[in-house]
């Protein structure tokens, strides 16, 4: 299955200057958990937004820029190709950012959100999840504490 996990804010909001404008601890701990021994797919700014690689995971990074090698990654130009390299027997994840997922959408089978209720100033943004193409199967609710500035939600997705 292709799998695409985002954190969102409720205008869409991805990130700003190539970085999330929240801090949730508890949502990378389930970004880590969902992700950790899969295949990921993310465009080249998203991989360059980390300060490492990821640990336990299979980067696999689409760019258009033909001498672009960072070590131990696989390096396509296109989803079409990312998702190719996946193994079909696996969930795979595709990570961000806005471009990608833009692309991604049509090719997903599910969709994770962590919906951040907040709207935040940003650049990068998700695409629209329309009603028409996805059915909404499960909704855990989490609110703001002393180590979350905000309530969000994670949501489950699976194409109708």
């Amino acid at each position: 299955m292709i799998i695409m996990i985002a954190a969102v804010a409720e205008n869409n909001a991805l990130g700003k200057n190539n970085e999330l404008v929240w801090h949730l601890p508890n949502d990378f701990k389930r970004f880590k958990e969902l992700t950790s021994h899969h295949h990921i797919i993310m465009g080249r700014k998203t991989f360059e937004s980390f300060p490492k690689p990821l640990p336990n995971r299979t980067h696999i990074v689409i760019t258009r820029q033909e001498d672009y090698k960072p070590e131990g990654c696989i390096i396509v130009d296109t989803i079409e190709k990312a998702i190719a390299i996946c193994p079909n027997n696996e969930d795979s994840f595709i990570i961000g950012g806005g471009e990608i997922y833009a692309l991604g959408m049509p090719l997903t089978d599910i969709i994770e959100i962590t919906r951040v209720h907040h709207t935040f100033d940003a650049d990068t943004f998700f695409p629209e999840i329309k009603e028409e193409d996805w059915l909404l199967v499960e909704s855990e609710s989490n609110f703001k504490d002393e180590k979350h500035l905000y309530d969000y939600t994670y949501e489950t997705y699976i194409k109708r």
